[in-house]
């Protein structure tokens, strides 16, 4: 058995490792869903539905379910030798989207501290979508979003 054998069967077993981690992320976000829907029901039988913080959460909860769609999608992406150069900036959007959401001033120790994390959310926003918009519209796409 020379070294192309053996590269060979690591690469079979590395594809086995990635369909693995597939399957777990649909595992992961079938808990998340499932999680999300007690949590809704949680809060319709107390009646917190309508407070504010609470559909904060949700929504972050939301994001960061879709995260794990993006991520899952980027795993087959990978495994089937696709780009991924879009699918990873789709997630960083909703990654840093979901943080803006939360966002909240008073977490911080002083205003000084929560205006520098809003600028750099900001800035992380306006870099990501202009990478995508510049990576759709070299794509070819009549509408780059």
């Amino acid at each position: 058995m020379d070294a192309v054998d053996h590269v060979e069967i690591t690469e079979r077993l590395m594809g086995g490792v990635e369909i693995v981690a597939a399957y777990v992320l649909v595992f992961l976000f079938a808990v998340g869903v499932f999680d999300l829907g007690l949590t809704i029901g949680e809060l319709i039988l107390s009646g917190a539905i309508t407070d504010t913080t609470e559909v904060v959460d949700l929504v972050d909860t939301v994001l960061l379910l879709f995260i794990l769609v993006e991520v899952y999608r980027t795993v087959v992406a990978y495994t089937r030798e696709e780009s991924v150069l879009r699918i990873v900036i789709v997630t960083a959007v909703i990654a840093v989207a979901r943080r803006v959401i939360v966002f909240k001033p008073s977490d911080y120790a002083s205003p000084d501290a929560a205006l520098f994390t809003a600028v750099g959310l900001a800035v992380l926003v306006a870099a990501l979508v202009g990478s995508l918009y510049v990576l759709r519209s070299g794509e070819g796409d009549a509408d780059p979003f």
